[in-house]
């Protein structure tokens, strides 16, 4: 992770801090994200993830650090710059007695520049909805008109939180396409999701913040340490008994089995490491250190008190 500001970025964070009284909720974060990027920023719930996003929005005052968005300081962020952002929040708001359409029409009006309205609601899978009122629409449909309205303005910077929560399998791989769409026009694209095949899916990068910290940021198959990283072979021997290796080479070892089964081994697999495997490590991990942290700190102050 680079250390220096990049002028040329979307988005530049550097030593972010949020406190509230004596609680640091974001410690000293930093990550930049490039134009055209589609970005994952993950962690558990409490991790400091909701607020760092709300700081890049503009939705809340940061403690220390420097953040600028579209060249812009947040907190002093006016309403042309708002106008370039683009925002799905995890609920969207409820408006029962329009249509689609009228709703979408309405919010266009907010912005210099804009979409057609038309175009949009078919590009959103919302065609054949678009008078219907927006209370008889399911989930997922209500889902496709938030992203609607978040890009109604032609978005430089597009923040997704949980964009998919409740939808079933299909209309998920549904919006994934639409947000592909979404970057090929260039849309930079800052995503929360708690579903790790989702920002492997759809992330060009991803950090991950547990405990307020950055502690981990790259490619979806770099981050994690090299070792979490090595595939599994698992098979199935002439006993019965369930055997797995962990290599760097499962060719070989399958190539190895094979010979030595004269055929291949029952149930034989290959499991390479998902994301999910990778950053619940790299969670379970920072949450040890933290505990064996605060465990040192309490002996520390037990001994000097005695």
């Amino acid at each position: 992770m680079s250390s220096s500001p990049s002028g040329g970025a979307a988005v530049v964070v550097r030593d972010l801090r949020k406190s509230y009284g004596s609680f640091e909720a974001v410690r000293g974060v930093s990550f930049d994200i490039e134009h055209g990027e589609t970005f994952a920023l993950l962690g558990p719930n409490g991790a400091g993830k909701s607020t760092t996003i709300e700081i890049l929005e503009g939705y809340r005052d940061r403690s220390g650090g420097d953040v600028t968005v579209l060249g812009i300081d947040p907190h002093r962020g006016g309403s042309a710059w708002k106008a370039r952002l683009g925002i799905v929040l995890q609920s969207g708001s409820e408006a029962a007695d329009v249509t689609v359409r009228e709703q979408v029409a309405h919010f266009a009006r907010f912005y210099p520049e804009r979409r057609d309205v038309d175009e949009l609601i078919a590009a959103v899978g919302l065609a054949e909805k678009a008078k219907v009122r927006i209370r008889n629409l399911s989930g997922g449909q209500r889902r496709r008109l938030d992203v609607a309205l978040g890009v109604i303005g032609r978005p430089e910077l597009l923040f997704l939180d949980e964009p998919t929560t409740g939808f079933d399998p299909e209309a998920r791989r549904e919006f994934w396409q639409l947000i592909r769409e979404l970057k090929r026009e260039g849309t930079t694209i800052l995503l929360t999701t708690h579903y790790l095949d989702e920002a492997a899916q759809l992330s060009d990068r991803v950090a991950v913040i547990a405990r307020g910290e950055l502690i981990d940021i790259g490619a979806v198959d770099t981050i994690g340490d090299r070792a979490a990283r090595i595939p599994i072979v698992r098979w199935r021997d002439a006993g019965g008994q369930v055997r797995e290796e962990r290599t760097e080479t499962p060719a070989a070892v399958v190539a190895r089995l094979t010979a030595e089964a004269g055929g291949e081994p029952r149930d034989l697999e290959v499991i390479r490491p998902s994301l999910e495997d990778v950053y619940l490590g790299l969670v379970q991990a920072a949450e040890a250190a933290t505990a064996s942290e605060s465990a040192s700190a309490g002996a520390a102050s037990g001994e000097s008190a005695a």
